[in-house]
């Protein structure tokens, strides 16, 4: 199959990792204006030709909306200007926690999401670390969904950590902390507010969950494995949304390490906040997927 040429922007959120992305796909980014209004509606346009072009769009769509909108006119810019195919590129996919009604007369915020891109005219999506597998089943296009561990697994190996046991914070994480356990022959121990058997929880060293919000349910989980007996409590989660009392509840908490990744800017710093960046990552599946490869080997097995 032919390949068209190929193009790398970013709506105004995300540039920091689309830079990045770029670089280590050996370009960089094109260049695109944004028209700013006075009462705030703003226009992005493309100042280059992206005619028969595969475009590759970045942008994470955390708060506010804006980034949302942005992305979806970007992708319906590159369609109106004869782009060949519009790639968005999601590191991280906000309203995914909004996949099904959970209360009477609720929004599936997740599902409208979806619709708004394909009907925007995207015609791929590539994220990281959904919320829930099945959200894939929202979209009518192609996605590639890929999973932090594969950046994860490496740096836990070699802290070269005693007794390594992986934890799900709640009963939500059990799945993918039951990956991380099967694939580095570890224990994993669920955490609930019952007390666990000292023998269980005292060789805890790792939770891991796919997005840190307020920090609650971690540094809870962290606290009553500390005073459990476990020598250190490290703490990995994709997509650092660290809002509200997030970053205090870090740092007064027993956590020895956050081990987060790029998908969302950090809005402040913290000694105990590692951060590890996905562009490499990302830059390698939009190679193989622009080449029409599998993605298949980029999985840990």
């Amino acid at each position: 199959m032919e390949r068209t040429p190929i193009k790398f922007f970013s709506g105004r959120a995300s540039t920091y990792l689309a830079e990045k992305i770029a670089l280590s796909f050996g370009t960089s980014l094109g260049r695109i204006s944004v028209f700013q209004f006075s009462d705030g509606e703003f226009q992005p346009a493309y100042d280059e030709s992206v005619r028969g072009c595969t475009v590759f769009i970045v942008q994470s769509t955390f708060p506010p909306g804006d980034n949302l909108i942005e992305l979806l006119m970007l992708i319906d810019a590159a369609k109106r200007a004869s782009a060949d195919r519009v790639v968005a590129v999601i590191p991280y996919f906000g309203f995914a926690r909004q996949d099904r009604k959970d209360r009477p007369r609720a929004s599936i915020g997740a599902k409208l999401v979806a619709n708004l891109l394909t009907a925007a005219g995207v015609d791929r999506i590539m994220t990281m670390d959904l919320h829930a597998d099945q959200l894939q089943g929202f979209f009518d296009v192609p996605v590639d969904h890929l999973y932090a561990s594969s950046l994860f697994v490496p740096y836990i190996q070699k802290l070269g950590l005693d007794n390594l046991a992986i934890a799900a914070p709640d009963m939500g994480g059990t799945k993918r902390a039951n990956a991380y356990s099967r694939f580095m022959n570890a224990s994993m121990v669920i955490c609930y507010k019952l007390r666990k058997k000292p023998n269980v929880v005292e060789e805890i060293k790792a939770i891991g969950d796919d997005m840190v919000d307020t920090a609650g349910t971690i540094t809870f989980a962290a606290g009553m494995m500390k005073s459990e007996g476990a020598a250190s409590v490290r703490v990995v989660a994709t997509h650092p949304v660290l809002s509200g009392p997030a970053f205090e509840r870090i740092e007064q908490s027993p956590i020895d390490e956050v081990i987060v990744t790029d998908t969302i800017p950090l809005t402040r710093e913290s000694k105990k906040i590692k951060v590890i960046s996905v562009a490499e990552h990302f830059a390698e599946v939009i190679h193989k997927v622009y080449n029409f490869q599998s993605i298949s080997d980029t999985f840990l097995r």
